[in-house]
């Protein structure tokens, strides 16, 4: 797997963050919840200890990763001001060759979020976006083909 940036937004940290913090709670509860289960007796046919245990695992897998990553993350502020160049965290409109739209934000590997149109900076989008100005050709390599963007607009506060 190829490394992945550091780079993340204020939002993003904080999500992180209160995620990590939810998981130590909700561990608490699981491994009462597993006691429990185990007092009960014979954990071979146990359904409910075999469901906390994997339960568990899960839960400190994603704590690992939680404890390792935040460490290493680098908060990236919003620009203030205009912008018309493509930065990390910006919203771009794009255009393609048919006349259709569609805005992106450009957002740390760790927040990508498809279904809000977040993109991980790491993208083959968002790096052939990276530093393009207003009003300027983009072509990138997707999985339904090259294709040709016309970045429309820039934004570094939330469209509203």
């Amino acid at each position: 797997m190829a490394p992945r940036s550091p780079y993340i937004t204020r939002e993003g940290y904080e999500s992180l963050k209160a995620e990590a913090e939810g998981l130590w709670k909700r561990r608490r509860e699981v491994v009462q919840a597993l006691a429990a289960a185990a007092a009960e007796g014979d954990r071979s046919e146990n359904a409910e200890y075999i469901y906390r245990k994997k339960q568990l695992r899960e839960l400190d897998r994603r704590i690992r990763y939680l404890q390792k990553r935040l460490p290493e993350l680098k908060v990236v502020e919003r620009r203030s001001g205009a912008c018309d160049r493509v930065f990390f965290g910006a919203w771009v409109e794009l255009e393609d060759e048919a006349g259709d739209t569609a805005c992106y934000r450009i957002v740390g590997a760790d927040e990508f979020d498809p279904k809000r149109n977040w993109i991980s900076v790491d993208s083959p989008m968002a790096r052939a976006l990276l530093g393009k100005a207003l009003d300027e050709e983009v072509r990138v390599r997707t999985p339904g083909g090259r294709r040709t963007l016309l970045v429309v607009s820039v934004r570094y506060e939330e469209p509203g």
